[in-house]
């Protein structure tokens, strides 16, 4: 792990968030209206941002394709502006814990989330968020886009999707399929496929995807639609193979696997992608500069050479962009959950 990177432990975080809650709460009124005053004074200093330590909020386990990009990302953030880069990884819940701490921390652009497909799914699937994935956040930037890839175990006798399909149709509901969890990307991009090739599969979800490919090698599962950072080089090294990827091109990464489309199923996409989002109210200048900040790093050899690697690509673009993305893909995952009647409480 990289020397600049800096853990805190959550108590002393979480102590400092209740303690600003608490003085919130019984401020005097006198004092709260100089506070309220002193602000714009606070906020016109941000042109001197950043003055102290970032800390990138990753609501997954370390190890995971949304950890991997947050930590190339902080890396450079780091080396471009010379401060302290802290992730720091609030598993739970597919992504709510994490997401709320930052949705409840002050909008000062020192703290921020690192987003990715889930972001958008959770709204669809769950029903009792503790908080309001467009307006609790502000977007600041897109960071990348990548296919999903469907891969299958080596024991699984489907080498194709249009195998896959015959055999699903032959035997409605034999073949399973893996994801990290109820309401993962993973799901919806399998229930997709599912309603859009008129088949049934099974859903097995584990608790993390690290889990699932553990057993799709092991041949314990048959499928997994899984981020192309987990599964590129489990496929390259022969662990499981590739059936197909979800975009509608094919990818650089894999130029000999086919897309989905190719096997006939209409106008099937989908894509895992990530990028970072921060508290409401985060003064327009800092995102601003964040956002100028992360599409430099993403116009380096530096960065496009590790986006390659992962097979993925860099999005560069303006938080508006980043916002209408968030939008459009909440209505389409709300839609495929209805359809699928998926269900994450």
């Amino acid at each position: 792990m990289k020397s600049w990177f800096k853990f805190q432990t959550p108590s002393k975080r979480e102590g400092a968030y209740w303690k600003d809650r608490v003085m919130r709460r019984f401020l005097p009124l006198p004092a709260a209206l100089f506070i309220a005053l002193a602000l714009p004074a606070v906020t016109a200093n941000a042109a001197d941002y950043p003055a102290k330590a970032i800390t990138i909020f990753v609501p997954f386990a370390p190890g995971g394709s949304n950890d991997i990009v947050a930590r190339a990302i902080g890396q450079k953030m780091n080396e471009d502006w010379g401060q302290a880069v802290i992730v720091d990884n609030r598993p739970g819940a597919g992504g709510v814990i994490g997401s709320e701490f930052v949705a409840r921390a002050a909008p000062d652009g020192y703290t921020l989330l690192l987003v990715s497909s889930t972001f958008t799914i959770n709204p669809a699937v769950k029903t009792n968020l503790p908080f309001d994935v467009e307006k609790d956040f502000v977007p600041v930037a897109r960071i990348g886009q990548s296919p999903l890839l469907l891969a299958a175990s080596n024991a699984f006798p489907a080498s194709s999707v249009s195998e896959l399909i015959a055999l699903a149709k032959a035997k409605p509901g034999a073949i399973n399929y893996a994801s990290a969890g109820p309401g993962s990307i993973n799901q919806i991009a399998a229930e997709l496929l599912a309603l859009s090739a008129g088949i049934k599969l099974t859903h097995v979800p584990y608790r993390g995807g690290a889990l699932a490919i553990n057993d799709l090698v092991g041949g314990h599962v048959d499928v997994y639609v899984s981020s192309m950072p987990q599964i590129l080089q489990i496929v390259r090294n022969g662990q499981a193979k590739a059936l197909a990827v979800t975009s509608t091109q094919r990818s650089p990464s894999l130029p000999d696997t086919p897309t989905v489309r190719e096997a006939g199923v209409k106008d099937y996409e989908a894509s895992s992608w990530w990028g970072i989002v921060a508290p409401a109210g985060t003064p327009p200048d800092v995102v601003e500069a964040l956002n100028n900040e992360i599409n430099q790093a993403l116009s380096t050899e530096q960065m496009n050479r590790f986006l390659t690697g992962e097979g993925a690509e860099a999005m560069p673009g303006t938080p508006k962009q980043f916002g209408d993305l968030i939008t459009a893909e909440i209505a389409r995952w709300k839609k495929v959950a209805h359809d699928a009647d998926i269900h994450a409480d």
